[in-house]
């Protein structure tokens, strides 16, 4: 089965060589809001997540947004507004580690690891949604 990718809506104009009405921005709007599916998060779905990304090894915040991304084949694309506070959240919680490094463009990043807890709620986190998600489609294949 081939990956779909999904992308970012982007909608630009050039007012100097065409005229778009309002109806015709909405028309146009519409069109391409309803070819994209936007895929929200579910509550607590960002942690887990987060934790599979640094499961492999430490990374800065912006690599575990790339990954993430990449392990969910572009469906999560995860905004620094919301890693960035969840990363602060997780480290309070005694599920991550965090470091001062330089990144591969050699600028000062922080890296975060997992820790023994972190490795704990992760496996929690992966259980209770492979029991969540197996009940969701039972019941999706109800009659």
């Amino acid at each position: 089965m081939a990956a779909l990718a999904v992308a970012p809506l982007l909608l630009t104009f050039c007012t100097k060589s065409l005229i778009f009405l309002p109806a015709d921005l909405q028309n146009i709007y519409m069109r391409e809001a309803m070819k994209e599916k936007k895929t929200d998060l579910l509550q607590g779905t960002l942690d887990m997540l987060v934790l599979k990304a640094l499961a492999l090894g430490p990374m800065h915040g912006l690599g575990v947004s790339s990954r993430i991304a990449q392990i969910t084949k572009g469906v999560f694309l995860v905004k620094p507004g919301s890693l960035f506070p969840a990363l602060h959240r997780m480290e309070e919680a005694g599920w991550l580690t965090s470091s001062w490094g330089e990144s591969e463009n050699n600028r000062r990043a922080k890296y975060y690891r997992l820790t023994k807890a972190g490795q704990r709620q992760l496996k929690t986190e992966t259980e209770d949604w492979q029991r969540i998600s197996l009940a969701i489609a039972n019941a999706l294949q109800a009659s």
